[in-house]
């Protein structure tokens, strides 16, 4: 007797549609980046995050064949220019692979909370392990540099202490009280992630072919600018440090080495993933004042999402996720033939 085959969960077939869209993503600007870098530690560190995109496509092809899912059309050579000029320094491209690293592990984790067959497990655990040592080489290379902008420190408290007066949510009126850990590790990892996003659409917006496009990229990079700003104007009250700016490693090359509707998708994965970020920072940050920035920033960020995703709809480069089947379309299609054949 034949086992029962278990169908792949609504999550399962996300996580994996998710990661073919990032990993073809991925390939093509690796490979570009690879056609001019010419730092060896960095070309290093390329080659083996080439290696890990490509075998994850593959796998998931394999699953959705498996599942008689139709394969995503996702990115291709279509997509991408390796033979364009620089448009990035090698430190930046190094940096790049920093903060897409993270993301993975970030969706490499939920992929896992979010597996039940046992090969989906298995496959995100090894997933996860395999990412997690090309961030430790990403981070060593990255210190070993000098460019790896750390985090503020803070003195160890003398003794564990419990919250005693309602002052500690205060924000907007009254004495604030410092930041806390949980909300420093936010700001800076959100600041770290808006200094990618301004050089990014610094570059692109060099390089798109379409004017409304080059518009759209260049209000985000006003928007991550000014996101910035809120965060570093937080970070001078309380006498933090804060990380570096990375434009200057945009070139002046006007050459695209990418689509528009690559760069079209890159930013808007890169504005989801922050909304998301700010959301979680949301969570944890007690001081009104904090709350209330991050409820402003994610409410700009969500309409820049949303226009993002229009002007991709118009051009059709917005590709659909599997969805459910649409019960009530069926129901009334099964109720209109009854009709006819009476």
């Amino acid at each position: 007797m034949e086992p029962t085959r278990i169908l792949l969960t609504a999550p399962e077939i996300s996580s994996l549609w998710t990661q073919y869209m990032f990993d073809s993503m991925s390939i093509c600007f690796i490979k570009y980046a690879l056609e001019h870098m010419e730092d060896q530690e960095i070309i290093e560190i390329y080659q083996q995050s080439l290696e890990l995109s490509e075998r994850h496509v593959q796998q998931v092809k394999q699953f959705f064949e498996g599942e008689n899912f139709p394969i995503p059309h996702g990115f291709s050579e279509e997509d991408v220019n390796i033979h364009a000029p620089r448009l990035f320094q090698d430190p930046f491209y190094l940096y790049y692979m920093y903060i897409m690293v993270l993301e993975g592990l970030t969706g490499y984790s939920l992929s896992v909370s979010t597996s039940i067959r046992a090969d989906l497990r298995t496959y995100y655990i090894k997933c996860n392990t395999e990412t997690m040592m090309l961030f430790e080489k990403i981070v060593d290379t990255m210190l070993t540099k000098g460019i790896l902008s750390r985090p503020p420190v803070i003195a160890p408290a003398k003794a564990v202490d419990f919250v005693k007066q309602q002052s500690f949510l205060n924000g907007w009126f009254g004495e604030r009280r410092p930041l806390t850990a949980l909300e420093i590790g936010d700001i800076s990892f959100n600041l770290n992630k808006m200094h990618l996003h301004v050089a990014l659409k610094v570059g692109f917006s060099q390089v798109a072919a379409s004017n409304k496009v080059r518009k759209f990229i260049y209000r985000g990079k006003e928007i991550a600018n000014k996101h910035i700003d809120t965060f570093e104007n937080i970070y001078r009250e309380e006498a933090l440090n804060y990380p570096i700016s990375w434009q200057s490693q945009v070139t002046d090359s006007t050459t695209a080495p990418f689509s528009d509707k690559w760069m079209m998708y890159q930013i808007q994965l890169s504005t989801q993933l922050a909304i998301a970020l700010y959301g979680t920072a949301l969570s944890v940050s007690s001081r009104r004042d904090l709350g209330e920035k991050y409820i402003v920033l994610t409410s700009e960020l969500l309409r820049f999402a949303e226009d993002g995703a229009n002007l991709m709809i118009e051009n059709g480069w917005l590709e659909e996720p599997p969805k459910a089947s649409d019960r009530r379309a069926l129901s009334k299609g099964k109720t209109e033939g009854t009709k006819n054949s009476d």
